[in-house]
């Protein structure tokens, strides 16, 4: 698998500054087996937990402050480009106060960030984009929302998986192809640590590890073990603790092309039906962004300068006044989500797709309920300035 990947990185590279997709087709979530997703660009991957790791960010921010400089990790994928270096506006928006969820989201006893920060705040009450219309014109107000996680679809598995380690788990190296926007190693990495679209996948192959002792989150986009895990390569990677509000530097990735963290964003099995809510933002993804982007995000996937295309780290809304009640229960509680803390585009692939982690227990026919909910039950609020690449 590693020439495949050698060549498809660098023909990411030789294509200058612009994030082309890069990644392959994400799986389909829904029952009737459609055709997933294009895959995310990006160079290094959204941050990670593991050993607590000297990442370099730049400002701290807060879904309450305003004018704080750059964004996390965009999403991995080869050769994104990020966005320009100076301040931009925090999450929340100048002159919009914020509220950040009375309990952060939990894994394994981490928050998933404070509770203040930008995946955490309650955006319900933020004010429009003045570029609403045109956002979600472009996006595809037609077009419909898609689960990208579920079961398994050709018996490979769909969405974005993760798992939990200790303090004990031992520290390997990994080698990065973008290593000038990826955190070093050494990261916990399991030697069988689950790879989105399973070992033998061709895709976006992200590596998600949260180290619950120190509550450090470690992200890999394109990872693959070396020695059975002996050591890792991987496009890119990022490390991000869990316990702080700190961003990626500016122009930075991760492994996600907006240089957002993967994991706070994902849907997940735990929240939806045994906990009944999801107290965060979701990820999800588009085909065309334009060059810029949108605190938290530090990063940019595109060279247009469409101004009418949604940049990295723009916020998305479900309407208060769209009806989710004749949906299944899975599906209610995800609107819910999206009524209160929205949905953040994080890196470039099919339009409205909505990602989420693998779990066997889900099911495909009800989550597929989302493919109902049309672009036009979204709008965009403002949560800052747009910071040209």
């Amino acid at each position: 698998m590693r020439p495949s990947l050698r060549v498809s990185t660098l023909v990411c590279l030789v294509s200058t500054v612009v994030m082309v997709g890069c990644g392959s087709d994400d799986s389909d979530a829904s029952s009737n087996g459609s055709a997933g997703g294009t895959g995310g660009s990006g160079p290094s991957g959204a941050g990670g937990s593991g050993t607590q790791a000297t990442a370099t960010s730049n400002d701290s921010t807060s879904a309450a402050t305003n004018a704080s400089s750059g964004g996390s990790g965009g999403s991995g994928g080869t050769g994104g480009s990020g966005g320009s270096s100076g301040s931009t506006t925090a999450a929340g928006g100048s002159g919009t106060s914020t509220t950040g969820s009375t309990n952060s989201p939990n894994l394994g006893g981490c928050s998933m960030f404070p509770s203040d920060n930008p995946w955490n705040t309650d955006i319900s009450s933020f004010p429009l984009h003045p570029n609403s219309d045109a956002f979600i014109d472009s996006i595809g107000r037609d077009d419909t929302l898609h689960p990208d996680f579920g079961t398994e679809w050709e018996g490979s598995p769909i969405g974005i998986p993760y798992t939990t380690v200790d303090s004990d788990q031992e520290l390997v190296p990994v080698e990065f192809d973008y290593d000038d926007e990826s955190d070093p190693g050494p990261y916990p990495i399991p030697p069988d640590a689950p790879i989105e679209g399973g070992p033998d996948a061709d895709g976006d192959r992200h590596v998600l590890v949260v180290e619950t002792d120190n509550c450090i989150l470690y992200e890999l986009f394109a990872a693959y073990p070396i020695d059975d895990g002996a050591s890792w390569e991987a496009g890119s990677g990022a490390i991000f603790d869990l316990a702080s509000n700190e961003l990626r530097p500016d122009r930075w990735t991760s492994a996600d092309a907006a240089g957002l963290p993967v994991l706070p964003g994902l849907v997940r099995y735990d929240e939806v039906v045994e906990a009944g809510e999801i107290a965060h933002a979701l990820r999800f993804t588009v085909s065309d962004s334009q060059a810029g982007y949108i605190s938290p995000a530090t990063h940019a996937a595109s060279s247009s300068s469409d101004p009418d295309l949604p940049p990295m780290g723009l916020r998305l809304r479900m309407k208060a006044g769209y009806d989710c009640s004749g949906y299944s229960d899975e599906v209610q509680v995800i609107c819910t989500a999206l009524k209160r803390y929205g949905m953040i585009v994080a890196d470039n692939g099919s339009n409205w797709y909505v990602s989420g982690a693998h779990d066997p227990r889900w099911s495909d026919d009800n989550l597929g309920d989302l493919k109902d909910v049309p672009g036009d039950a979204f709008e965009v609020v403002d949560t800052g300035e747009i910071t040209p690449w």
